[in-house]
Formats: structure tokens, C-alpha cells, sequence
């Protein structure tokens, strides 16, 4: 079943076409990776299914009407609450979906998180990882259907890296749908069932990663972002 379809996309900014007429789905259950270099429209895309912009073209098609109360979604920045703790920000942004969590499932939230021992510190005291896994948390509280992370991993070290991970398999052993952003090769072959390719505003390819690979005639999914992605690389390479 398709969540969401995404039909003849298109965004404009000042004169400027960030998308130009893009199609997608984003299936029940799937691990959905964006890829593409910065400024080519994957956050604009993104917004886009949110509902966060509205097309200048085209239309977004849901799997319930009240999709809205389904969705978590993680942006690059996640605003908490100055002054609270960990566990008194899984409270509030519970609050503000409607949910009601108990203190042996606040433990488990933060377990999940990665952050039973940091539970009583304020969230802006936390590491950039801990804030990560936090804003995934606080993402995840209310058990969305869809979960769209907007490069979850960037500037981490390597094993806040894995932890993210875990955290986004996790989430598909427990029947959430994913689509995330990122410009890690590595993760997205470690967890991505489903990729697809932006670049300069359009949607050059997609599908499963070995799939891609052999139609590409390429060994490895660098080796592929280099080959769909040209324009990232032109001119002084620095």
C-alpha cells in the first residue's frame, strides 16, 4: 500500500524552479532514503509531503485524511523546550500529540533513545548525538506511521552514527515507514530498502539499491551518487 503519491511536483522560489515536476511513493513499511547533493530540493521535497509548502504545481495524495496525526517528522534542527530535561521534553511534545505516557514508557522512550542515563539533563545540555536521538524521541512519541528524518546523521561521529541507525531499523521492525535524507553511502546501504536520486530539482533514478547498481554497471553506491549527481562535482573541486 502507497502511504503517499507524489504527482508532477513542482516549487518556485523568487523566479528560481527548486522542483521541477517530480513523481514518487512512499510505501507502508519501506526504508526510503533521499539522496542527492545540497540545494537540490530534497528538504523543499520534503516540506512539500509534510505539508509544511504547498506546490506551485501538482498534487500529494495521503493514505488517511487525518494524516497529519500519523506523521513524526525530524527537520535538521529540532526546537526543545529551554530549560527541561530529556524526559520533561518527551512530556511536552506528548502532550502536544494528544499522548498521554507513563512513567515505565517515558524509561522505555528513552531507553529506545539511547538516553537512560541522561534522562534528568537538560536537553540543551546534551551532546549533539544525545540531541539527535532526543529529537528522533520526541519525533517518535506518539508511534507515527510515517517517520521522515531530514539527514539525521550529519556532522555525528561514527558512533552516534550507528546508534541513528539502530534507532531507524528499529523503527521498521516495529511496521513504521521511513524516508530519510542523508549524504552517507554507508548507512544508506546498511539500512535503505528503496533509493531515489535527486538532483537539480528533478528525480534522476530510483529503486532498490542492487537494482541500481547493476543498471547503473556500477560496484557501490558512492560509485553511483558520483555517477547521478554530475553537477555536484563540476568546477574546482574544493
Amino acid at each position: 500500500m502507497n502511504l503517499i503519491s507524489a504527482k508532477g511536483l513542482v516549487k518556485n522560489f523568487h523566479g528560481r524552479s527548486v522542483i521541477k515536476g517530480i513523481d514518487f511513493e512512499i510505501e507502508q513499511g519501506e526504508i526510503l532514503a533521499l539522496i542527492g547533493p545540497n540545494g537540490v530540493g530534497k528538504s523543499t521535497a520534503i516540506a512539500m509531503i509534510l505539508g509544511i509548502l504547498k506546490p506551485d504545481e501538482g498534487s500529494v495524495d495521503y493514505w488517511r485524511p487525518d494524516y497529519r496525526g500519523f506523521v513524526g517528522a525530524q527537520l535538521q534542527s529540532t526546537p526543545f523546550f529551554e530549560g527541561y530535561s530529556a524526559e520533561e521534553n518527551l512530556k511536552l511534545f506528548a502532550a502536544l500529540y494528544h499522548t498521554k505516557l507513563s512513567r515505565d514508557q517515558i524509561h522505555a522512550k528513552l531507553e529506545s533513545c539511547h538516553l537512560s542515563d541522561a534522562g534528568k539533563t537538560p536537553a540543551n545540555k546534551l551532546s549533539l548525538g544525545q540531541q539527535k536521538r532526543l529529537a528522533i524521541g520526541v519525533t517518535t512519541v506518539h508511534h507515527p506511521e510515517l517517520v521522515v528524518l531530514d539527514e539525521p546523521t550529519v556532522g555525528l561521529d561514527p558512533r552516534a552514527r550507528y546508534e541513528i541507525r539502530s534507532m531507524i531499523q528499529t523503527m521498521a521492525e516495529n511496521n513504521q515507514t521511513v524516508l530519510f535524507s542523508s549524504h552517507d553511502m554507508d548507512e544508506v546501504e546498511q539500512i535503505a530498502d528503496r533509493l531515489i536520486f535527486m538532483n537539480d530539482g528533478r528525480i534522476v533514478d530510483e529503486g532498490k539499491p542492487d537494482s541500481l547498481l547493476e543498471k547503473h554497471q556500477v560496484t557501490n553506491l558512492e560509485a553511483l551518487y558520483l555517477k547521478l549527481t554530475p553537477l555536484q562535482f563540476k568546477g574546482d573541486p574544493q
